[in-house]
């Protein structure tokens, strides 16, 4: 039976959601062993994406396979009830189903939505510092979305990709990029797209923060499209200001 589960978490102690030989502070690691003890079967969850450590999640949808004796029946209300009680209180399940055999959560993706939340205030609500950027200055909404304009679309983002080595196509779909003002001094940054490459998020809100702050100009945008050079693009905002908000799928399912 293929099981779909939506979870939430805290990412702030994790190394990120990819299983680690060196280190059980993994989401994908946590729940396997959680599902492997109760299953007595090893049991391999998919992630519908890789977050790195420190980024959050409030919608990450993942997939696993159980052997059943009876392979009709449900057990979606036992699992979520089961896995909830041992994970630890930063991680949850909040919704389990049975979806048919050819899901995967990560190739039966259409889209994805991330969040990025910045704090342009002189300081940051300690309450929320581990989920915010402190940037700390004032940002030129006008300019970063003139900015933003120029990378929606079907590019090859090979500059906005962290990892030199990626041997893989690097062209995505960003549908839009939207800017939120929170508060007196709160931004959230909004991306949805078919897919993001390693730390691609990041790397356009570090290039956007760049134009917002007048580092870098509106219309460079599509220079450093076209330069596939990560030297060429801004820096990496750092990871607690990310959260991976929701990933949609077709009606397949």
């Amino acid at each position: 039976m293929n099981y779909k589960v939506i979870l939430a978490y805290d990412g702030t102690r994790y190394n990120g959601w990819q299983r680690q030989g060196n280190t059980d502070r993994t989401i994908q690691g946590k729940l396997e062993q959680i599902l492997t003890r109760m299953s007595g079967e090893k049991v391999e969850v998919f992630g519908s994406g890789r977050t790195d450590a420190g980024v959050h999640a409030e919608g990450q949808t993942a997939n696993f396979h159980l052997k059943q004796k009876d392979p009709y029946e449900d057990r979606s209300r036992q699992i979520r009830e089961y896995v909830n009680a041992y994970l630890p209180e930063d991680i949850a399940v909040l919704s389990c189903e049975t979806v048919p055999e050819r899901f995967h959560s990560r190739l039966s993706a259409l889209r994805k939505t991330y969040r990025y939340q910045i704090e342009m205030g002189a300081k940051k609500d300690v309450f929320q510092r581990g989920y915010y950027y402190g940037l700390g200055q004032p940002l030129d909404l006008v300019k970063m979305e003139e900015a933003a304009v120029c990378l929606t679309g079907t590019h090859d983002f090979k500059s906005f990709c962290g990892n030199s080595r990626m041997k893989k196509s690097t062209v995505r779909t960003i549908e839009s990029i939207g800017f939120e003002p929170t508060g007196d001094t709160g931004l959230h940054i909004r991306y949805t797209g078919n897919g993001f490459l390693q730390q691609m998020v990041r790397i356009l809100t570090g290039t956007l923060i760049e134009v917002g702050s007048g580092k870098k100009r509106p219309d460079e945008m599509r220079e450093i499209l076209e330069a596939k050079d990560r030297q060429a693009a801004g820096f990496t905002a750092p990871a607690q200001g990310l959260f991976l908000e929701k990933v949609e799928y077709g009606e397949e399912i």
